[in-house]
């Protein structure tokens, strides 16, 4: 048998025995008539079968009832949906009687195609898109009409008409990839129902039977524009179940006329189906268990699959036989009933084309045995999601069954979290849409934010995707992929009323939308909006930012260009100048200003002169409260440097340099992390943390680690329990322990380098402590101990009564603007990580979340307090992204920051919280950027890393 080259054997392909022999020409009488006898008896058992047929009037025992509806199902069986229908409908199926039509004046509007007459050539290329000045009428749940201008006077009284003032609008966003309501927040152990861990394989189970409506988490993400989202069962099982598309409107209040799962489906005919299966690490790691069950490995992930298609071919292929065994001799005449298997019947509508797969895959193996299988048993997949090594291998993607290769649903730069998302980009997007393949954008809420689902857009934008295919990743092109690309996704007339103004350009840093509409309703009845200046949308696309080659180092070079220097004044000759020359000799500035006599000297000795547009310089980035320098691959232990509950350690023991993530936080602007060991797993500490600059070789490099010892950290969040059984204890432990210190005499200390001696340099004012929590509670708790222990520093006797007592750090920090005047008075900073929470724990559900929700978030409350402020990163791939938190600040800020404001919440303001005297930023440490690094699309062409002679270019 002959088969693919890239496919592999199917089952059917096993030895066959070659039973053709040469026959001896002499053949005996008694075989002859052996021959004729077999051939007499065949001939009457076929008589004797065709005389003994049953009737079904006489002798059949089956229900006819039953046996007829099973024939309706043979027809069920045997179609294929097709996309439903947008336009020509006269209402939505889900539009609920009484509400009224809504006119959307003077909005400045992204339609989602391009315009009449544009070649698909031209339109992948991004001509024809624009966005344009109209009007939108919405009624019966559906876009009536796109129009310059709708006149009041023809519509209906009762029409509510909306001003845009000219902001833009788009479609509601379409998450593919969410599991909003089953993993629900905060999240709890009664509410997780992801993944159904009875068995590897169970393509039965459906999401819709555990959506929990009042995951508050559905309103959240709404509050991001987000209209219609794919609630995929988790990524534990090599088949998950069964999945199903929402829209973000549950129960009156969001005008629905019930509070119900039900009233949740965004196509309530239910033209398709969705199925989840994932490959990779999750499955065998899940269920292997050697010598008892698999999978353990990828090989018997790829059994997992074909055994179970196997199974579900077989139930197609006895379903089909009696369903045309049933049309040649009349469903009357038949001795069984349909076929039926529930443990089977996804999977074989998936074999019929029935189901749109979706597959979580990682790797090229993970992905190119996939494709096998979707060739082997003829069905396509629709999209992989995660799919980081995707854009390494578009051909695999091509080869896949089909009419179309599978569409990559991946994040912008989320990566190195385990070893399969080791090998990943933040180009990927570009490169895939390139090769002519369909990059999408989306959030695994709650892995991500869904909220921020179309900042993963505006990333990927600024990696270099087209604008039109950035802002398609996560309307059109998502839509088109689940099959309702007719209906939602775009601006037009027949598709449902889902649209979202915006403060802002979507592709903008913080763009935050103004009022959200599902099914023609708008959803927030008193929307927070930020005071942002409205802008009017370029008329064509912005441009595509290009992709950073891999970076040179040089010791001599010039920069022209620069527009503004964020470095000390003194530093500057002409403070006023918005195009001023940077001059770097022997890896240090030599001349920040016009530069002229420099300039002169670099252009006569050939030293390399770059131009900049709008060029920014800056102090470097400082991350700190990650896992930099302690870890390489976050679930990989022997890449970490491990943790434990009951050990005080110090970091810079455990210090491992020359990292891709290193590389990686050197390459956006970070050029120094303050990193603390882990107390039990990610974003937890306990030790002291070590400050060092990402560029160094090793820990005895001069100027490596610029900080032995930064602070003493312990974990009060919820993963304190783990070792102090309670929260409590552990906030009373910390008490004796501070209030024992306060005795002790350091300088005689046997060992100096024990917690007790580390606890002596707090109480004594020398050494930081800093405190990992995000509960309010948590922290008054703690203010209430350091208030004790300052005061008995103050009667102590065997202190230096220049002592002033604790300097008090609280890392995380959701729910510290509830307590901001006390921690303005108490003088305690704050190190927000996330910048942005969404009550993903219990300690963090009161959370501000952001307009349109809510008026601010936390960073506007402490700031407008006066709580000194910085931002953290809480996983290690956020170094890519430092810069544009600071953004979010300033643009959304209400002008309460200035840009050099914002840009200290990663740089100055951290030393300044820790009392760190260290000078960072100056000749040799900085870093220039193209383009402001508070927006999207600035690029990071040189930093000086603050260690040898030379600077590392990115040009």
């Amino acid at each position: 048998m002959e088969y693919e080259k890239s496919e592999l054997p199917p089952y059917s392909a096993v030895a066959v025995p070659d039973w053709r022999r040469r026959w001896s020409p002499r053949r005996s009488r008694g075989v002859r008539f052996i021959a004729l006898a077999c051939l007499a008896f065949i001939v009457y058992a076929q008589w004797r079968q065709i005389e003994s047929h049953p009737k079904a009037s006489s002798t059949s025992e089956l229900s006819i009832e039953k046996l007829n509806e099973d024939l309706q199902i043979c027809s069920k069986l045997r179609s294929k949906p097709q996309d439903p229908i947008g336009l020509g409908r006269e209402r939505n199926a889900r539009y609920v009687d009484g509400h009224k039509p809504t006119l959307i004046k003077n909005a400045t509007i992204w339609v989602g195609e391009p315009a009449d007459g544009t070649s698909a050539e031209d339109a992948r290329a991004g001509k024809g898109f624009s966005w344009i000045n109209a009007d939108v009428l919405l009624e019966y749940g559906l876009i009536k009409e796109v129009s310059k201008v709708i006149a009041i006077s023809s519509l209906s009284s009762d029409t509510i008409v909306w001003d845009a003032k000219g902001r833009q609008l788009t479609s509601g966003i379409v998450d593919m990839h969410s599991h909003a309501g089953v993993d629900s927040l905060p999240g709890l152990d009664g509410n997780e129902d992801t993944n159904e861990m009875g068995s590897n394989i169970t393509p039965y189970v459906r999401s819709i039977d555990g959506i929990n409506v009042f995951d508050h988490q559905i309103q959240v993400i709404k509050s991001g524009g987000v209209t219609t989202s794919l609630i995929l069962p988790g990524s534990s099982n090599n088949i998950g179940g069964e999945a199903f598309v929402i829209k973000h409107a549950v129960g009156k209040p969001d005008g629905r006329n019930e509070t119900s799962i039900a009233d949740l489906l965004a196509d309530p005919d239910g033209n398709w189906r969705y199925i989840k299966m994932a490959c990779g690490e999750n499955s065998k790691r899940t269920y292997g268990k050697p010598g008892e069950r698999g999978p353990t490995s990828r090989l018997g992930e790829s059994w997992e699959f074909r055994h179970a298609f196997e199974q579900a071919a077989k139930l197609l292929q006895a379903q089909d036989d009696w369903c045309n065994l049933a049309d040649s001799v009349g469903v009357e005449n038949m001795n069984t009933y349909l076929p039926q298997d529930l443990e089977w019947e996804t999977l074989s509508a998936v074999l019929r084309g029935q189901v749109h797969v979706n597959t979580h895959c990682y790797t090229v193996p993970d992905l190119e045995a996939f494709v096998d299988h979707t060739n082997e048993f003829k069905f396509p997949v629709r999209a992989f999601h995660h799919a980081h090594q995707t854009f390494l291998v578009p051909e695999v993607l091509k080869r896949a069954y089909g009419d179309s290769p599978p569409a990559s649903a991946l994040f912008a730069d989320n990566m190195w979290y385990k070893a399969e998302a080791y090998i990943a980009s933040e180009y990927a997007g570009k490169i895939l849409y390139e090769n002519g393949l369909t990059p999408i954008y989306v959030s695994d809420n709650p892995v991500l934010n869904a909220q921020h689902v179309v900042f993963e857009a505006a990333k990927a934008f600024g990696y270099g995707l087209p604008y039109h295919a950035a802002l398609a990743a996560v309307t059109t092109a998502p839509a088109e992929r689940l099959g309702l690309g007719e209906r939602i996704g775009k601006v037009k007339p027949g598709f449902d009323a889902d649209v979202v103004v915006w403060d802002s350009d979507p592709l903008s840093i913080g763009a935050s939308p103004i009022q959200v509409w599902i099914d023609g309703t708008a959803q927030f009845d008193d929307p927070v909006e930020l005071k942002k200046p409205i802008l009017s949308a370029p008329s064509l696309a912005p441009e595509t930012p290009a992709i950073t080659d891999e970076p040179i180092t040089t010791d001599n070079v010039v920069f022209t260009g620069v527009s503004k220097s964020f470095l000390s004044p003194s530093l500057q000759q002409d403070s006023h100048s918005e195009d001023l020359t940077v001059t770097v000799s022997r890896g240090k500035i030599t001349c920040i200003g016009t530069c002229e006599a420099e300039l002169e000297i670099a252009t006569k000795s050939g030293t390399r002169i770059i131009p900049l547009q709008n060029g920014y310089l800056t102090k470097p980035f400082t991350v700190f409260g990650s896992s930099l320098g302690l870890n390489g691959i976050d679930a990989e232990s022997d890449t970490d440097n491990g943790y434990g509950p009951t050990i005080f350690s110090r970091a810079i023991d455990g210090l491992a340099f020359e990292t891709k993530k290193l590389f990686y936080a050197q390459k956006y602007g970070v050029t120094r992390a303050i990193s603390a060991p882990k107390y039990s797993g990610q974003m937890t500490h306990q030790g002291t943390s070590v400050g060092f600059r990402t560029a160094g070789k090793h820990a005895l490099e001069e100027g490596a680690v610029f900080a032995d010892d930064v602070a003493v950290h312990y974990t009060l969040d919820l993963h304190a329990k783990s070792g102090s059984t309670s929260i409590s204890n552990a906030v009373n432990t910390l008490r004796h322990k501070l209030l024992e210190a306060i005795d002790t005499n350091t300088t005689a200390a046997a060992d100096p380098f024990t917690e007790a001696a580390f606890l002596a340099k707090v109480v004594s004012g020398s050494l930081p402590l800093a405190i990992t929590t995000q509960s309010a509670d948590v922290i008054a708790a703690v203010l209430k101990v350091k208030s004790f222990v300052d005061s008995a520093i103050a009667l102590s006797s065997s202190r230096d009564s220049s002592s002033s007592g604790i300097t008090l750090v609280i890392i995380g920090g959701a729910e510290s603007f509830l307590l901001a005047d006390e921690l303005a008075a108490a003088k305690v900073g704050v190190v927000l990580s996330p910048l942005l929470s969404y009550r993903n724990g219990w300690d963090e559900r009161r959370a501000l979340t952001g307009a349109p929700l809510t008026n601010g978030t936390a960073v506007d409350r402490l700031v407008a307090a006066g709580v000194r402020v910085a931002i953290g990163t809480e996983e290690d791939w956020q170094v890519r992204d430092v810069g544009l938190f600071a953004g979010i600040s300033y643009r959304n800020g209400g002008g309460a920051l200035s840009e050099e404001d914002a840009l200290d919440l990663v740089s100055d303001n951290v030393y300044d919280i820790l009392g760190l005297g260290e000078k960072r930023g100056g000749r040799g440490e900085f870093v220039l950027f193209e383009g402001s690094p508070l927006e999207i699309g600035a690029r990071v062409r040189a930093v000086g890393s603050g260690l040898g002679e030379q600077v590392t270019l990115f040009v």
